[in-house]
């Protein structure tokens, strides 16, 4: 069995796209862009992914010369996805754990304005930004307890209008790691990608609109197997997660590219250069 996050990749390569699935591709700037929409329950059911539309953009190498542009369409792709009204943004991941540490790292750069109006009223000029709040927590071995609860919990006290959830995933084609961005509207399980799943965030367990970002960072070995292969791997032999030497610096720019991404997103009336300063 493959092993991905990714709706793409669990999509036959086949000359027609199944039943129940719409899939459209589109090219801007350094971007390939793969919008697949999941209709039917019945192809749901046959690619082990909900209902819903995920976007999934591929990108070359993530450098300064490129960085804007491709966090510009990016943004395009969440806006073409976000609610009106406040957001609450949730981060997963193990800071600890260099691949898990996407959300943690995002978190650190996304704007968040939801206490400006009471806590700084003399700065008027931002009293009619959109209210963001931003939250990042340690996963369940450290907590104790589940994301998802503490995401509802928040949630319940500060009613958000939806909820953005930022976290790593995995795939099945190792050119991807770091390279692509998938969004979502069907929410996210943590730990799926890595088969320690937990209590997932969607709409369905949160009751408001969820969206889910995320960036591949590992491979799992007996995946990588089967495609140099074409056949299924030894069950017997011990598996693990793959990922790149220079996963550090790699994950550092995927966070940072998210969260310019999302920033955009947010807050359209600001320029790249002022998001930068206000993030900084």
């Amino acid at each position: 069995m493959i092993r991905t996050d990714l709706a793409e990749e669990k999509i036959p390569e086949t000359s027609e796209t199944p039943e129940g699935i719409s899939k459209e591709e589109k090219t801007k700037g350094n971007c390939k862009i793969i919008t697949v929409d999941i209709l039917s329950d019945r192809a749901s059911e046959q690619i082990g992914k909900p209902k819903g539309r995920y976007i999934t953009i591929r990108f070359s190498d993530i450098n300064p010369e490129n960085f804007e542009n491709t966090a510009e369409h990016i943004s395009e792709e969440i806006s073409s996805l976000m609610p009106d009204g406040k957001a609450l943004i949730a981060c997963l991941g193990n800071r600890n754990i260099t691949p898990d540490a996407i959300g943690p790292l995002a978190s650190e750069k996304i704007i968040a304005t939801r206490h400006i109006s009471d806590e700084l009223p003399e700065l008027k000029e931002f009293s009619s930004l959109r209210q963001v709040s931003v939250i990042t927590m340690g996963v369940l071995g450290q907590t104790g307890i589940e994301s998802a609860e503490i995401v509802k919990a928040v949630a319940n006290g500060i009613n958000p209008d939806f909820v953005v959830v930022i976290d790593a995933l995995a795939c099945s084609d190792t050119e991807r790691l770091c390279r692509t961005i998938q969004i979502s509207t069907t929410g996210i399980s943590p730990g799926s990608g890595v088969q320690n799943s937990r209590k997932e965030l969607s709409e369905k367990t949160l009751g408001i609109p969820v969206i889910a970002i995320g960036i591949p960072t590992v491979v799992d070995m007996h995946t990588i197997a089967e495609n140099l292969t074409n056949s299924p791997p030894d069950e017997n032999k011990e598996n693990m997660m793959v990922t790149p030497r220079d996963i550090d610096k790699l994950v550092e720019r995927a966070s940072k590219l998210i969260a310019f991404s999302l920033n955009r997103s947010l807050f359209p009336e600001f320029s790249f250069k002022e998001l930068e300063m206000l993030s900084s």
